[in-house]
């Protein structure tokens, strides 16, 4: 009896090291993918200083904090797909040796850790970051970094404290409970506060998304290429070469003369559009036909089923709300992998519900940095400085830190939510998930109509010449005899 107990931990002991080096190996891996995304779009200036040896060790300091929070927020983004399709994996390849590792053991540990670190992040590293960045020291102190990190430590414990004293006064004047809730902190206060945080995420991913499914069409749009709809891209292209050997010589003779030295910089600007549309035509014109007419369309009839099988599988789900109350986002405590798949079409419907996931999530980025609230955040290549990306590393934790939850409350999976994730105390209230599938499929129906319409508009217009007309004369009342006469004259 004893040599079994000890062979049992003994194997207990094997699958926690074999789960932990699984963990530390992959969280490694986005570490070092993350370092080479900041290191990208990050200042140079503001990390290789010269003058002050101090400001540049702390903005490494800063940078690696910031690394830290972003290889967290792309683990966050791949719990879902990961556990989806570990499920099916071990469905197809049950009694497979080399799949022992995959297990609901490790699935439950990587939902633990990415809430810990997630929540870590955004309430000690990324304030500390920042309040690091911004300080210099107590006065009268010896200068350097450790009068630095005393500065923040205490700006960042008066913070906390004035954060969850508010909260205790809120509470106790709630419910009167002001001895009891002092020592409810761990059980009570920091629930609430990771419900709020993931609420927060959640309301943002519902306000960005449906933005987001319609931006995707004129992004992925501008980075391919355009099929040639009654127009001559050579025609195009011979305009766009003179009018850029125009601007040059102006802009020569511009910088030789005093005398006209106020319209260079004007002139600049429209010689660095013109060059931009020329090298679109120039690759527009050496596109191969099925690049040029063919990928287009095909990437966006692509888009577009996404998008309508997205709204449809809401709208199904708020039907399921209405008469299954198993459709409710729930926790699942025991996660018992390789059992069952969780879409009635099987592998295949696990596959798309991994890419409508990251769908999501990618149209939830571009949303956010597209809406006019957050464009300043947009990152540039070399030319971030620190605090933009500790601000887009934050925004990036809560877009994807809330994903789970999104994708599950929408019901684009089954998949319940593991560990610390499924005990938001929001989840259970049926009004609030109600509401919130109804707005999501109603901000998405309105914005994909109002895109498609305006798209297929502008298309016409341009293709038939008439966004050359003078601005005086309305596009509403132009004669259809006019447009056919325009568009006819072009395909001759």
């Amino acid at each position: 009896m004893e040599v079994d107990d000890v062979s049992v931990r003994e194997q207990l002991f094997h699958n926690k090291v074999r789960e932990t080096f699984i963990c530390v190996l992959l969280f490694t891996c986005l570490y070092i993918l993350s370092y080479l995304i900041l290191t990208h779009f990050k200042k140079n200036a503001d990390y290789i200083t010269t003058d002050d040896i101090e400001d540049a060790t702390v903005n490494k300091i800063a940078l690696w904090l910031c690394t830290f929070t972003l290889s967290v927020a792309v683990c966050a983004v791949l719990l879902l797909p990961i556990s989806i399709l570990s499920n099916e994996v071990l469905l197809t390849f049950p009694h497979s040796y080399y799949m022992q590792w995959l297990n609901g053991s490790l699935i439950h540990g990587l939902w633990n850790l990415v809430f810990l670190f997630s929540n870590l992040s955004l309430v000690f590293l990324m304030p500390f970051a920042y309040f690091f960045t911004e300080s210099e020291g107590f006065v009268g102190c010896k200068k350097g970094v450790m009068a630095r990190v005393y500065e923040t430590a205490v700006v960042l414990l008066l913070l906390t404290l004035l954060v969850l004293g508010m909260v205790w006064v809120g509470v106790a004047l709630l419910n009167n409970t002001a001895r009891e809730s002092l020592y409810d902190v761990w059980e009570c206060y920091l629930p609430y506060l990771y419900s709020a945080i993931s609420l927060f995420g959640v309301l943002l991913l519902l306000l960005c998304t449906p933005f987001g499914l319609s931006r995707m069409f004129s992004v992925t749009g501008s980075l391919l290429v355009k099929p040639g709809l009654l127009e001559n891209v050579e025609v195009e292209m011979n305009c766009a070469v003179f009018e850029e050997a125009s601007l040059s010589r102006k802009l020569n003779s511009g910088s030789t003369s005093c005398r006209i030295s106020v319209n260079v910089e004007p002139l600049r600007v429209q010689f660095l559009s013109v060059q931009a549309k020329r090298i679109a035509l120039q690759m527009r014109r050496r596109a191969s036909p099925w690049q040029r007419n063919l990928f287009y369309p095909l990437a966006m009839l692509l888009l577009l089923a996404l998008t309508v099988v997205c709204v449809l599988m809401v709208c199904f789900h708020v039907l399921e709300l209405l008469f299954d109350e198993t459709a409710m986002p729930r926790g699942m405590g025991d996660p018992r992998l390789g059992t069952a798949s969780f879409s009635m079409f099987g592998s295949l419907g696990a596959a798309v519900q991994v890419v409508l996931i990251m769908y999501l999530m990618v149209s939830s980025v571009v949303g956010f940095y597209s809406s006019p609230l957050f464009t300043s955040l947009l990152p540039h290549t070399q030319d971030t400085n620190l605090t933009q990306i500790i601000g887009n590393c934050v925004s990036l934790l809560v877009l994807s830190s809330a994903l789970p939850v999104f994708s599950r409350t929408l019901g684009i999976t089954r998949f319940d939510l593991l560990g610390d994730f499924g005990r938001y105390n929001w989840l259970g209230n049926f009004h609030i998930v109600f509401l919130y599938n109804v707005l999501f499929a109603g901000l998405t129906s309105a914005c994909l109509i109002n895109t498609l319409t305006w798209t297929v508009q502008r298309e016409l217009i341009r293709a038939f010449g008439l966004h050359k007309l003078p601005l005086t004369m309305s596009r509403t009342t132009i004669p259809l005899k006019l447009l056919l006469a325009n568009g006819l004259s072009k395909i001759q």
